[in-house]
């Protein structure tokens, strides 16, 4: 997504070029392209897909609705075993309509844990829920902190479901380093997401993820942290961003790479 206007066949080329050789894909533009052929081009190109984005919203309570969500995901969980993907990343779901109680939305979360966790054993992934930064918690994403994540995780064998620690939604929490590490122990770091925060925010505020080095994370020291917990898989670049995506491509994808080296490494 951090370089959503490449095409998969323009993303593998570049990353190519540049010596990148793992990948975080979208089910979007995976389904548009077609999953098999899409595995088959990125398995072509040398890449290995790290994670697929996104599985999740969870938290309805209107019956249907709930199956209907449960059905996706199961959809998901099959489109990241056919793209040779351990990891299929959770974004939760937001509060349903005139609703105010987190706690059940959360509990409704656990509820279809119990229904895919098996399902995602079965195809050898693993499912991890990702805290958004609280901004977010009415509609999109109810687990707002890795605490939070980690409750509803430890629930179920570290195999099965984990946590993903994002930077972006995770820097400004003083409790999370201390989540990281609890999470790291018990091997639940399934994926670990780097971006920066910069103001002001746009409009919508879903596009305002920042370049790596231009805002107030310690990126870096999020790393530190998050070796010093044990976890020893990819970091992705997952941004978000506008003018980002009106750029060309090829050229945000190398500096990208080049401020990874720098702000991160």
């Amino acid at each position: 997504m951090t370089v959503k206007q490449l095409s998969l066949p323009e993303l593998t080329a570049a990353c190519a070029r540049l010596g990148v050789t793992r990948v975080g894909l979208w089910r979007e533009p995976v389904g548009a392209y077609g999953v098999e052929k899409a595995a088959r081009l990125v398995a072509g190109a040398g890449l290995t897909v790290t994670s697929l984005c996104r599985g999740g919203f969870l938290t309805a309570a209107e019956p249907g609705a709930r199956l209907r969500a449960l059905d996706d995901n199961r959809s998901a969980i099959d489109e990241a075993a056919a793209l040779g993907t351990e990891t299929l990343v959770l974004v939760s779901g937001g509060l349903p309509p005139g609703s105010r109680d987190l706690s059940a939305a959360r509990e409704r979360i656990a509820d279809a844990l119990h229904v895919l966790a098996p399902h995602a054993a079965e195809r050898g992934v693993r499912l991890a829920i990702e805290p958004l930064h609280p901004m977010y918690a009415a509609d999109r994403c109810v687990v707002s902190t890795l605490a939070q994540a980690l409750e509803l995780a430890e629930r179920f064998p570290a195999s099965r479901v984990g946590v993903v620690v994002d930077t972006y939604h995770v820097w400004w929490d003083d409790t999370a380093p201390a989540a990281v590490a609890r999470a790291g122990a018990a091997g639940r770091i399934h994926a670990f997401q780097v971006a920066d925060w910069t103001t002001p925010l746009p409009r919508g505020v879903l596009t305002g993820r920042g370049q790596l080095g231009d805002g107030a994370v310690e990126l870096r020291r999020w790393r530190e942290r998050v070796d010093a917990a044990g976890y020893r898989g990819p970091i992705e670049a997952e941004l978000f961003n506008d003018g980002l995506w009106a750029r060309d491509g090829a050229e945000v994808l190398a500096e990208t790479v080049r401020r990874f080296i720098e702000h991160v490494l």
